[in-house]
This record gives C-alpha cells, sequence and structure tokens, in this order.
C-alpha cells in the first residue's frame, strides 16, 4: 500500500534533519572557531570557518550565547566565560596535571628554566601546567594557550602521531619558516620528527620566539603519550654546553611523571 502524503512527508522531513550527534559535531565546530580567535568574529566569518551555512551557524550561537559559552560584542562573537569553568574542572581533576606540578617545580629549580607541560589536543597542544624559573621569560604563555605541533615542545608530540596522521599534518603546515628565518620543508620536518622520535627529546633553536632555546621531551606510559614536558628560557642563559645536562634533566622528569601516572 503506497505511503499516504502525511507519512511521506513526515519520513522526508525526518531523513532531511540533522542527527543528534550531527548537531553536537556543528555545535563543536563553531566553539572551535570561537577558541582559534583573538578578536570578535562576525556571524558570516564564523559560518565560513566552520563549514556551516549562516542559518545554522545562527540558531548553534543563540544556543551557546544562552549557555554561556559564546558573547555577542562588537562587532561579532567571542568565547564566552563557561569554557573558564570547564578549564578549571579539568586543571583540579586531571590526573596528569595533579601529579605533574612537583615534578615541574623541581625541574624549574634544577635548571633555572621555565618549565611547562603540553597535552595534545586535535593537531595542536594546549598548556596546562607551567613553573617560572629563576629569570622568567620576557612572555608568559597563559594556561589553555593552544600552539602547533610543528614547533618547540610540539615536535615531542607530533613525532608520534600515526603515519597517516603524520603525513597529513605534515603536508598541511610545510613549508614554513622559523622566527629565526629557517625554511623547512616537508621532507626538513619528516627528518627531524625522526630524529625527536629515536632520540627521546627535542632541542629548539629560536623557532617560536626569537632568542629562546627550549628542551621538551614526550611523557609516555606505555605506548600511550600522556603529553609533552618541556623547559625554555632565554639563549644566553642556556648555552650549548648546558644543552646535555638539561636534555637528562627533562628526560628524568618527564620518566618521573609517567611513573606517578596510573
Amino acid at each position: 500500500m503506497p505511503d499516504s502524503p502525511s507519512s511521506s512527508s513526515s519520513s522526508a522531513s525526518s531523513s532531511s534533519s540533522p542527527s543528534p550527534m550531527r548537531s553536537v559535531e556543528r555545535a563543536f565546530d563553531a566553539l572551535s572557531v570561537l577558541e582559534n580567535t583573538r578578536h570578535p568574529l562576525r556571524l558570516s566569518e564564523i559560518a565560513r570557518r566552520s563549514g556551516l551555512h549562516v542559518a545554522t551557524a545562527q540558531r548553534i550561537l543563540n544556543v551557546l550565547v544562552d549557555r554561556g559559552w559564546a558573547v555577542k560584542e562588537e562587532p561579532g562573537y567571542v568565547a564566552g566565560p563557561a569554557a573558564v569553568a570547564t578549564a578549571h574542572a579539568f586543571l583540579v581533576t586531571n590526573r596528569l596535571s595533579q601529579v605533574a606540578l612537583p615534578v615541574l617545580q623541581e625541574l624549574a629549580a634544577t635548571t633555572g628554566l621555565t618549565s611547562t607541560l603540553y597535552v595534545r589536543v586535535g593537531l595542536a597542544r594546549v598548556l596546562i601546567s607551567r613553573v617560572e624559573g629563576r629569570n622568567p621569560l620576557r612572555y608568559q604563555l597563559p594556561i589553555g594557550e593552544k600552539l602547533p605541533l610543528h614547533l618547540g615542545a610540539g615536535k615531542t608530540l607530533a613525532a608520534w602521531l600515526s603515519k597517516d596522521e603524520l603525513d597529513a599534518y605534515v603536508d598541511s603546515v610545510t613549508p614554513f619558516t622559523r622566527i629565526s628565518g629557517e625554511r623547512v620543508t616537508a621532507d626538513d620536518l619528516r627528518a627531524e620528527l625522526r630524529r625527536v622520535k629515536d632520540d627521546g627529546h627535542a632541542l629548539s633553536l629560536s623557532e617560536r620566539v626569537l632568542g629562546v632555546t627550549a628542551v621538551s621531551a614526550a611523557v609516555h606510559s606505555g605506548d600511550q603519550i600522556l603529553g609533552a614536558l618541556s623547559v625554555a628560557g632565554p639563549s644566553d642563559d642556556l648555552s650549548p654546553t648546558d644543552h646535555s645536562r638539561v636534555i637528562t634533566e627533562v628526560r628524568r622528569a618527564a620518566a618521573a611523571i609517567a611513573a606517578r601516572c596510573p
């Protein structure tokens, strides 16, 4: 028996409606755009960057504003204060950040350098803990700052991506130029990440900030990479003769954090 017009209409409406999971994904797409910007974005720009229709983006933003995840400011939208509460909940409940803090404090005291801990979020790294050294850097990264994987401590996370993830990521970011002026090709980056994985650490000289040297190592728990531990300071305070000693300290600290994690 053929479907009645009403049942056909209902079926068509059902098939055209997004699934609940797809709606959640779209909301996170819009939220990701807001968390990656430093200034208000217009509705049309949020829709473009998130790949959403303008009407869909508007509906999502209305909900985000209502729940505190977005704020309407002239001339557009910015991330809202609800994100701060969620970040705080993560920091006070996350086992990794809790066990890492005393290790970071000891590492900063031993090396005199600023020690930091990052975790990978997608194809980026996020700072979750920081302890200043004796001579603080002229800039201070805020907790929650998102940074790339192909520079600095990010390389110790990128080195452990799966082959498919690594190939896609390298192709998406190369070629690029470090702040030092060094040009990096896809072959250069792949070779460097292989060395980082083989050596168990990364040494970064004026890659993201001019005149800053950083040493980093991955925090391993079996086959799982929990995060990236790093120390950084003015290159004048971290001469080449100090590199070997600091590398040893960083790797020892990374192992200590891993040993304290379940």
